[in-house]
């Protein structure tokens, strides 16, 4: 069975489309690059902010096997699992450990309201058929499943399930998980606006959004954090708020591409039903970038 780290930044990354709606391989690779040099520790793809919702599978598996000959070991790739059944949700894995994932994050049963033995026994399913590392994303607030700490003790004879993304904006919940759990599961905090008290409070790492155009920005913050320079990690936060809002948002695709793409490192297209911005919110949303790239502070 394999072990990830599960410390450090991991952007859930961008797939930058062409203007026909054709994935860009040449500006996922020129991003991806950028994630490296920033000194990233691994990147899921075909995440949520991956636009998982527009992908079909096989290109997710185009997309996999892409990025594996592209990254070379340099880091981990973690593939998402979004599936509506349990059935393909163990294909997905299984395939994605065929083309090379070094691990995998779950989400819980998409479109049906699984109850709490459901999704346990889904997580499972998942975690017996593979010895891949998951990352169970925790995300009740954007996906209506709480997986509360009850279901994870339940978790805690798989040893595949080995670190969550803790989206459930509720603070607390990462010192809860400490507390009950020790060093069982590697927290990764995975909303962007919390992601500094996420880290304070003990967080391992962080599934960032924004870091997918400002790559040195958030492994600075995240280096600061962890070498206890508080007051560098409280100036560089405060200066990103702004674009971090962007993350928490349903149109955080369009935002984000934007963002990117004024950084260089992607495009701004997206697939319908997604459309680009127009009037009053291009425009707001184009100044915070602006603002923000204007401002950015010295990193040393």
């Amino acid at each position: 069975m394999k072990k990830l780290d599960w410390n450090g930044i991991y952007p859930a990354v961008l797939t930058p489309f062409t203007a026909n709606g054709d994935i860009d391989y040449d500006m996922f690779a020129k991003n991806t690059e950028a994630q490296i040099a920033a000194g990233i520790h691994g990147i899921i793809i075909a995440g949520s902010l991956g636009d998982a919702a527009v992908l079909e599978t096989e290109e997710k598996f185009e997309l996999l096997s892409y990025a594996v000959e592209l990254v070379g070991g340099r880091v981990p790739v973690i593939l998402n699992i979004a599936e509506n059944t349990t059935r393909n949700a163990v294909s997905f894995a299984l395939k994605a450990k065929e083309l090379g994932a070094d691990g995998l994050m779950l989400l819980p049963p998409m479109r049906y309201r699984a109850d709490d033995r459901e999704v346990v026994e889904y997580f499972k399913s998942v975690a017996v058929a593979t010895d891949l590392p998951i990352l169970i994303y925790n995300n009740p607030v954007d996906y209506g499943t709480l997986v509360s700490l009850d279901m994870f003790e339940e978790m805690e004879s798989c040893p595949t399930i080995q670190a969550v993304k803790e989206s459930t904006r509720d603070l607390a919940n990462v010192t809860r998980m400490k507390n009950r759990f020790g060093d069982r599961y590697k927290v990764l905090g995975g909303v962007d606006t919390i992601c500094l008290e996420t880290l304070f409070l003990g967080a391992d790492g962080l599934v960032a959004g924004l870091v997918d155009a400002f790559p040195n920005e958030t492994v600075a913050l995240y280096n600061y954090s962890k070498s206890g320079d508080i007051d560098k990690a409280v100036e560089i936060y405060r200066w990103f708020m702004p674009l971090l809002e962007l993350d928490i948002h349903p149109k955080l695709i369009q935002y984000i591409k934007l963002a990117a793409t004024a950084e260089g490192i992607s495009t701004p297209h997206v697939r319908a039903p997604r459309l680009p911005l127009i009037g009053e919110e291009a425009d707001r949303i184009n100044k915070i970038i602006a603002d923000g790239i204007a401002t950015r502070p010295k990193l040393s």
